[in-house]
């Protein structure tokens, strides 16, 4: 076999490297596997923690590097990951949250989770970027 300009002599064929622009399907990021990864996180770190204002900034970080790393062993490779954490006092009354973005409708794509108790509620959004 001899090889020359990227050619291979045996076959005729190009053997130039190929790019691919969009993710395959294993791996474009799918919001029901995110929503169920941060709901399994929600349910373990939050079944038994009361509201408490000293302790939300450090609990916030925790979740959010928690389900990101969980998000990463997923295998959502060449994804850009953007994890939001809010946790608020449960005092009966409503919260409306909004977010806006700019992506690629065809890759790019979010799931997000909620998680009530007594005392708190916990609204976890992720955000899946493709990154060309």
């Amino acid at each position: 076999v001899h090889l020359a300009i990227g050619i291979d002599f045996r076959n005729g064929l190009s053997l130039k490297p190929r790019y691919n622009c969009t993710p395959f399907f294993p791996i474009r990021f799918r919001p029901s596997t995110v929503k169920d990864c941060i709901h399994e996180v929600l349910k373990e770190e939050l079944a038994s923690v009361q509201y408490n204002p000293e302790e939300i900034p450090q609990l916030t970080k925790s979740l959010s590097e928690t389900i990101l790393e969980k998000l990463k062993e997923k295998g959502f490779h060449r994804y850009k990951m953007v994890v939001q954490v809010v946790i608020g006092e449960q005092r009966g009354e409503g919260v409306n949250m909004a977010a806006r973005c700019f992506w690629d409708s065809d890759t790019d794509n979010y799931a997000q989770d909620i998680f009530m108790n007594d005392t708190l509620f916990c609204v976890v959004v992720a955000f899946g970027c493709f990154f060309y």
